[in-house]
């Protein structure tokens, strides 16, 4: 999920703004792909999950932030469309094994297949191909941080689309800080030197699809009534059927299969984009959406740690320091107005 993620988005587990900034998750998928926008969840009755929500959390912020590193992989040995289509397909086969176990249906309609499909393209076809065709030519690393920025782009596209989720000034100053820590990242007083232009603006498109795809859903399929595991089964599957019409057209079938990288497309998939979903769920009905998001912060550092540490990316100071005010920007534009007690009935 990540808003890689996300899977994701990712990535992302409440409204069109506060879930665009869980994804992903969704390079990671997002990330990247649940839908409390159209029906929230409540905290179960059930029995408790023998797993603490702590290590779940733990455990769901390695997968996304891993994520771009499996990218990275995957694509030395794969073509960008074959990773993004090998990636949705380990993820899909995860959500219809979990929709089997609860005798869950898929969604029925021939309209909310159709706003289905879209979300599909904004949340996982487009970003998820977006993202591996930019780390062809940048790090991971940087791939990461520009994940970060998708709830800076929710804010800024809420103030134009979502009339009730107007910014504060706080909010405000958030937007300006973050994309202050984007161009800090980017190296902006040196003049980008050393930035490859194309792959940076791929990852950023990718970062501003999420929010989009999420103002779509909260517009169209809110009260559905269908759970979020049916359409994000229903979203997935149709993500992989528009790769699947989409990756023959740009790439040959492999003449071999190198098995490093098929085993992070495979990990990416059944992991970043399949099980990371479930465990969100799990968290966003534990602990609230607002607990269960902040996963987003830990992502983009897991991320460069995990570049320099296994690929040996470089890093210089600008990386870090940017990455801390991007977050610093994207916290503040999820800070909420309290409620006037005047107000209350």
């Amino acid at each position: 999920m990540c808003y890689e993620i996300a899977p994701v988005i990712v990535v992302r587990m409440t409204t069109a703004t506060s879930t665009s900034a869980s994804a992903s998750t969704s390079a990671s998928a997002s990330t990247s792909t649940s839908h409390s926008a159209v029906r929230p969840r409540h905290p179960r009755s059930g029995p408790r999950p023998t797993l603490d929500w702590r290590l779940r959390f733990g455990a769901l912020s390695l997968v996304w932030g891993f994520s771009f590193l499996l990218i990275k992989v995957g694509t030395d040995g794969y073509a960008p469309f074959q990773v993004t289509l090998g990636r949705l397909v380990f993820g899909t086969a995860v959500l219809v094994a979990a929709m089997a176990v609860r005798r869950e249906r898929l969604p029925r309609g021939t309209r909310i297949w159709a706003h289905l499909a879209v979300a599909a393209l904004l949340l996982n076809a487009l970003p998820f191909s977006l993202f591996a065709y930019a780390e062809l030519t940048i790090p991971s690393t940087l791939a990461g941080i520009c994940n970060a920025t998708s709830p800076l782009w929710g804010m800024a596209l809420s103030v134009v689309a979502l009339s009730e989720d107007r910014p504060t000034r706080v909010r405000v100053a958030g937007l300006g800080l973050g994309f202050l820590g984007v161009l800090t990242v980017l190296g902006a007083w040196q003049g980008f030197q050393g930035l490859d232009a194309t792959g940076t603006a791929m990852a950023l498109l990718a970062s501003l699809s999420y929010p989009i795809g999420w103002i779509y859903v909260r517009r169209t399929l809110a009260g559905s009534g269908h759970s979020n595991l049916s359409l994000t089964g229903a979203q997935l599957l149709l993500a992989t059927l528009q790769l699947a019409v989409v990756t023959p057209l740009f790439t040959s079938v492999p003449g071999h299969f190198p098995l490093v990288p098929l085993l992070a497309v495979a990990a990416l998939g059944a992991l970043g984009t399949g099980l990371a979903v479930l465990v969100q769920y799990g968290l966003v009905a534990e602990v609230g959406p607002t607990t269960a998001q902040m996963v987003t912060y830990f992502i983009p550092v897991i991320a460069t740690a995990a570049g320099v540490a296994v690929l040996g990316e470089s890093l210089s100071w600008s990386t870090p320091v940017g990455a801390v005010i991007v977050l610093a920007g994207a916290a503040l534009t999820q800070v909420r107005p309290k409620a006037d007690p005047q107000l209350k009935p």
